[in-house]
């Protein structure tokens, strides 16, 4: 393949003038592809696989938005993957990138690609150009697992007494990286009592989430400080009045406790309209490799109930579990 591909995509401006701006695709020169069945646990099968954790760990990124990893993985999940080198100022690296993705959660598909857009930023969409992006990550601890729900009605552990748990824990290990679920500024960073140590982040004048419990911050981490979506702001803890080490986060609208698993979460913007019709050329292609890799899998554990009647290639000459 040729390092890179150019099209021509015309924008208009208030004065009804046109403007050419040529958009560069860099190509990756060798494409790997994967189809794993989910038996044991996303790592495990990934690593048999082949599949590298940094690869794993892009496919929990790219998803994050859509599927709890934390929780709502069940056996016979399964992902398909296309992948190569990563791409960065025109040139491959020797990292290893995902181009497309499906992931199948509890029988519900998800789909993305990447776009490398007019700037050479990589940013993952669905088929139909929205953002997989969205304003808040479903999940503050990666792999944890949920020890206490929301529930307005809960009996405290340790008061003994009811009293209303407006958040969500996450069990996890003490040291455990603590990332903030969106955009936005901390507000406040230090101790709240029964909550030991928190941290309070502001993201715009509806959305507020609180992170509390945790051993330590991380290190810089201050009042007025920009976070971004991801960034790590600290770590669990058991601080305050906790029965083990865990995270306790609150997602606020408005002033209001919201359960953070129902809260309805604003998308981010889709492709441009004036980008839409490159956005489908440079794609196009990884959405049929990423089908081809899952049929060409299914069909190798499965050919009877795929294709009754059809006689086999040689032992050979079939592929073997994960492409």
């Amino acid at each position: 393949m040729d390092n890179a591909e150019s099209d021509q995509i015309i924008h208009t401006n208030n004065d009804k003038q046109l403007h050419r701006t040529i958009l560069e695709h860099p190509q990756i020169t060798k494409i790997n592809t994967a189809h794993v069945s989910i038996e044991t646990s996303l790592f495990l099968d990934g690593l048999e696989a082949d599949l590298s954790k940094e690869l794993i760990l892009q496919l929990t990124d790219i998803f994050a938005w859509d599927i709890d990893f934390a929780t709502n993985l069940r056996p016979g999940d399964q992902f398909t993957i296309v992948y190569g080198k990563k791409i960065v100022d025109g040139k491959e690296t020797d990292s290893d990138e995902i181009i497309a993705a499906e992931f199948i959660n509890q029988g519900s598909a998800h789909t993305a690609v990447r776009y490398i857009n007019e700037f050479g930023i990589a940013s993952y969409y669905t088929p139909d150009g929205q953002s997989m992006q969205r304003a808040f990550l479903t999940t503050p601890v990666d792999f944890a697992k949920i020890s206490s729900p929301f529930d307005m009605h809960r009996k405290h552990p340790i008061l003994n007494r009811i009293r209303a748990h407006k958040g969500i824990d996450y069990a996890a290990r003490i040291g455990t990286p603590v990332k903030t679920t969106g955009d936005g500024i901390v507000t406040f960073s230090g101790n709240k009592g029964a909550y030991g140590q928190v941290v309070i982040v502001q993201h715009n004048d509806h959305y507020e989430t609180l992170y509390a419990h945790m051993s330590d911050f991380k290190k810089g981490l201050a009042v007025g400080n920009h976070v971004k979506q991801g960034d790590v702001i600290g770590f669990v803890g058991q601080t305050g009045l906790a029965t083990g080490p865990h995270l306790h986060y609150e997602f606020h609208v408005d002033g209001l406790y919201r359960d953070p698993e129902t809260v309805k979460i604003p998308h981010s913007m889709p492709i441009s309209s004036v980008l839409l019709a490159d956005f489908n050329a440079q794609t196009q292609p990884f959405f049929t490799q990423l089908v081809q890799a899952k049929a060409k899998s299914l069909f190798a554990k499965t050919p009877s109930a795929i294709a009754p009647g059809i006689a086999l290639p040689p032992a050979s000459m079939q592929s073997s579990r994960y492409d």
